[in-house]
């Protein structure tokens, strides 16, 4: 690696976007990791060779990649160990404890996923001027302050999990609803999520919520085939085809959960709720009464306006549209709601249960003029319509 920050969120960007380029045309790599590793360093080698610091800096980044074939699977070196893996070394360098939590986040999704300063200041709910300070001052703590580029001894593993495991949701949550372009799911960063936490697990093997989180991931990924149609439009949990579910991912998700303690943390009460709604064999089946008491249970020990967004859609489900609505418009005035697209949406999706059409396309509006991506626009847009027929 080239110890160099800017150049990392460059180099990260450029291999995303000529994955999300060549993943489509020749389907995605066995060791897609390995894949993203290897394209990012030679853009690095490039990027230095142009800018004539070749002989300085080729000494410092891992040149061995440049010599293998980026399409050709690339198996890891046994001798190195899990905690080698530079994606990983490179979200512990992010993680560091000197950092506060939100700056190692924020950071880590920048530079590890190749966000933009507006994507991440999406997922924050802050403005893009606010973002970009918050990553030059983090940028100059880690330069300042001389954070070692590595995974830390196991003794120190403990202390920097909570931010590692949340940088490494939000890189997935990103794949999972990209906050920009024409797409709804990035693929790449979606495995590159669930592979760097699988690391995670074999460096923390006995930690419950680190493997919490890896069947989160699996229950959500599960649902990717079904989550949008052959044009790329979005299809809600509730019209999914469940026979295009993963049902081996589910499988392993399952198996995890039912190994964790009884009492489960933020990522376990998350990984339950994603099994209650594919446990069901449709729709109508769902235990929402089980979901809204696992949300409590889950805004006891980490409480937010999204979360509780998340637990009135549970109880409009569980207890009908009238009571959610009398729920949601509580939430209207919530700081940190405001560009929060989910709200209008939400809010519109139970006037029209109810048949106020004309409050609902007000809603869709709104909520179609805050949606991230194309995707959910043209969602957003075709039940604006329906609701002005």
């Amino acid at each position: 690696m080239t110890g160099d920050f800017a150049l990392a969120e460059d180099c990260a960007q450029d291999a995303f976007a000529r994955a999300l380029s060549d993943w489509r045309k020749g389907g995605i790599p066995d060791n897609s990791g390995a894949w993203l590793t290897t394209v990012a360093k030679r853009r690095a080698i490039d990027l230095l060779r142009h800018a004539g610091a070749e002989d300085r800096a080729l000494r410092r980044v891992a040149v061995e990649a440049s010599e293998v074939d980026a399409y050709e699977p690339i198996e890891p070196d046994p001798d190195m160990g899990v905690d080698m893996d530079d994606r990983l070394r490179l979200i512990f360098t992010c993680c560091h404890p000197a950092l506060s939590m939100d700056d190692r986040v924020a950071l880590t999704l920048r530079t590890v996923a190749g966000l933009t300063p507006a994507q991440v200041a999406r997922a924050f709910l802050v403005t893009e001027p606010a973002m970009e300070k918050r990553l030059v001052r983090a940028r100059a703590k880690i330069k300042h302050a001389g954070i070692p580029y590595r995974v830390p001894p196991p003794h120190l593993l403990p202390e920097r999990r909570d931010g590692v495991l949340a940088v490494l949701y939000l890189l997935f949550t990103e794949g999972y609803s990209a906050t920009g372009g024409a797409v709804l799911i990035r693929v790449p960063l979606l495995r590159e999520a669930i592979r760097l936490t699988r690391l995670l697990v074999e460096l923390m093997p006995d930690d419950d919520e680190v493997r919490a989180l890896l069947a989160l991931m699996l229950l959500h990924h599960a649902r990717t085939a079904a989550r949008t149609d052959a044009a790329g439009d979005v299809v809600t949990l509730e019209e999914q085809d469940r026979s295009l579910w993963d049902r081996d991912a589910i499988t392993e998700a399952l198996t995890i959960l039912r190994s964790l303690a009884p009492r489960a943390g933020r990522y376990g009460l998350q990984a339950h709720i994603a099994a209650c709604h594919l446990e069901a064999s449709d729709a109508a089946r769902t235990n929402f009464a089980r979901i809204v008491e696992l949300y409590d249970a889950l805004a006891f020990i980490d409480p937010s306006p999204v979360v509780e967004l998340n637990r009135t859609v549970a109880v409009a489900m569980s207890q009908g549209p009238v009571v959610g609505l009398a729920l949601i418009d509580e939430l209207v005035t919530s700081q940190g709601m405001d560009d929060y697209y989910l709200l209008p949406a939400t809010r519109a999706d139970l006037l029209r249960r109810m048949g106020r059409s004309t409050e609902a396309a007000i809603e869709y509006e709104k909520a179609r003029q805050l949606a991230p991506s194309e995707a959910e626009k043209r969602y957003l847009g075709k039940r604006l319509t329906e609701m002005r027929r």
